[in-house]
């Protein structure tokens, strides 16, 4: 038997919680598990054995893309198929420890991973986003909601928890395409700042400032929450950038948070979470958000204490998440006669695994988002209960 063929089968034989079949390179199919068959994996041509011990995630995950191998029924089912099966090979990782290099998330280099990902042109996001342009986890108050109703009911609960009062000042850290300070000036009053180090973004919140007449109220600007010098806020918050600082960096990230707070000054922070401490998917940091990092829980919390912020309050919207990625992934796949006029079947096929991956992974617990609600010194004036957050 083919010494390739026989690691496959090792391997296929406890890599799924559910049945499936699997069809080698040289015709030659079996099936994998009892009952009704819910997915096929079909392999055009062998991944190196090496590669596979070596990284897991990375070998399946280029193999995919390249088209050496096809995944017959719903990606995201066969994804949460192998994340359920907490025994299987690609759960338990690789037999070698993986060192990645890391490297300082200078401003610099900041700007380049934010742009790998985010600048890939306004006209890409929008043929899939909801017509709010926002691109983190949405809020689903009912399942009925449509993917723009839930983004507003994200926007507002975040709005209603920072307690913003008319006149007040507010800086969005990676502010996106800038509905969360748009929807601030308009409805509470207040003078809202956004940074971006993404041009395609800044291009677009430009825009949309100048259409809805809010010059006087709402600014955006190119530049590293680093670099903002003295100036001080009412309220901080960030929403999907975390995840963009970098393990080394975020004890910079949140004594930068301390300074540009006024005393008794409210922030929020909206960040993906891992629950323990391990290596970045090195498929995501290679192809998708180079030079990211899911922080824990656990330091996300220390590093409050060691800041000595006040935290108030802390939300997961887990579940929120991965339907808000469902919502994506179907509206990919409708928009693809679009998206193959400009980018080729390689693009398609690595943002394809992306979204139902991670879809797959926030509906199976591999990771989560949580909200944190903390303060600079004691407050002591804002709302006694969570009331507020959900009045309409």
């Amino acid at each position: 038997m083919n010494v390739d063929k026989i690691f496959y089968r090792s391997i296929f034989k406890n890599l799924f919680a559910d049945t499936c079949e699997v069809q080698y390179w040289d015709g030659e199919a079996e099936i994998y598990g009892e009952g009704q068959v819910r997915f096929k994996i079909v392999f055009h041509e062998p991944v190196p054995k090496a590669d596979i011990v070596k990284d897991p995630a990375l070998a399946f995950g280029e193999a995919y893309m390249n088209e050496k191998m096809d995944i017959e029924g719903p990606v995201q089912e066969a994804m949460e198929s192998i994340y359920n099966n907490q025994d299987s090979f690609f759960n338990k990782g690789s037999s070698y420890p993986r060192l990645h290099k890391i490297l300082p998330n200078n401003p610099k280099r900041s700007k380049s991973n934010v742009q790998h990902h985010y600048d890939l042109g306004n006209d890409f996001y929008s043929l899939w986003l909801d017509d709010t342009m926002t691109y983190s986890c949405a809020y689903f108050k009912s399942p009925d909601h449509t993917l723009f109703q839930a983004q507003k009911n994200k926007t507002e609960h975040i709005l209603k928890k920072l307690s913003l009062s008319e006149g007040q000042t507010l800086l969005d850290i990676g502010c996106g395409w800038g509905d969360l300070i748009i929807t601030a000036a308009k409805k509470y009053k207040v003078k809202a700042m956004g940074i971006t180090l993404s041009a395609e973004q800044l291009y677009k919140v430009k825009e949309r400032i100048a259409a809805e007449k809010l010059d006087e109220l709402v600014g955006v600007e190119l530049a590293d929450y680093r670099e903002l010098g003295k100036r001080i806020f009412d309220r901080v918050v960030s929403v999907g950038m975390l995840e963009h600082v970098g393990k080394n960096h975020l004890p910079e990230y949140f004594s930068t948070v301390k300074k540009l707070l006024q005393n008794k000054g409210v922030s929020i922070v909206h960040s993906i979470t891992s629950i323990k401490e391990g290596d970045v998917n090195s498929w995501i940091d290679k192809y998708i958000f180079p030079g990211g990092y899911v922080p824990t829980l656990k330091e996300i919390v220390e590093h409050l204490a060691e800041e000595d912020f006040s935290l108030l309050d802390v939300e997961s919207l887990r579940r929120h998440y991965g339907r808000t990625l469902e919502h994506w992934a179907r509206n990919f796949e409708n928009a693809l006669p679009e998206i193959r006029k400009t980018k080729d079947e390689n693009f398609v096929r690595m943002w394809r695994l992306y979204l139902n991956s991670c879809a797959a992974s926030f509906n199976c617990g591999n990771i989560d988002v949580h909200q944190f609600l903390f303060t600079k010194g004691i407050n002591n004036f804002l709302p006694w209960t969570r009331e507020n957050m959900y009045k309409d």
